[in-house]
């Protein structure tokens, strides 16, 4: 718990060093609805370069030209680049939305029927192609008691085991 305490304070302070190439992603198991609630932060910045060099078009967060079409943009390049695999069964992410926050933007996310996670494996390959230095910290929350996976180019994916 302290270890996440220190690395979200440290990004916090990385906001005045950008470019420092890094997203944080919450998944959080809520037993009542047997779902995942996934929340993920990410540099707007950043996550335009991708998009436009994706769509062959400027994309604009904080004044979308069509905001249909940027939701449509966000939503398949989310849901391409975010595995879940819970117990072994794959976790149908659908996406719900984003909010933007200063220099960031926060992505929502949701799993349903999904059981009490045991072992989870997870993809997050969010900017890697495009920033080689991407880093991508996933904290998985079962019953409060968070793990932590730090993944990057060539190790884009891990496994987090739970009582």
């Amino acid at each position: 718990m302290l270890y996440n305490y220190i690395v979200i304070s440290i990004l916090g302070w990385m906001v005045f060093f950008h470019p420092f190439y890094i997203s944080v992603t919450d998944i959080n198991y809520n037993e009542k609805s047997a779902s995942l609630e996934v929340a993920q932060k990410i540099f707007w910045d950043d996550f335009e370069d991708v998009l436009s060099e994706q769509e062959g078009n400027r994309v604009d967060f904080l004044n979308p030209e069509n905001p249909q079409k940027l939701e449509k943009l966000v939503e398949k390049y989310l849901i391409d680049k975010n595995h879940i695999l819970v117990n072994g069964d794959t976790a149908q992410l659908s996406y719900i939305g984003y909010e933007i926050e200063e220099d960031a933007a926060w992505f929502y996310m949701e799993a349903k029927k999904v059981s009490r996670p045991h072992t989870v494996m997870v993809k997050n390959d969010i900017l890697i192609h495009y920033f080689p230095d991407q880093r991508n910290m996933v904290n998985f929350y079962v019953d409060k008691s968070p793990k932590t996976l730090i993944l990057y180019k060539d190790h884009e994916s891990g496994t987090l085991a739970f009582e």
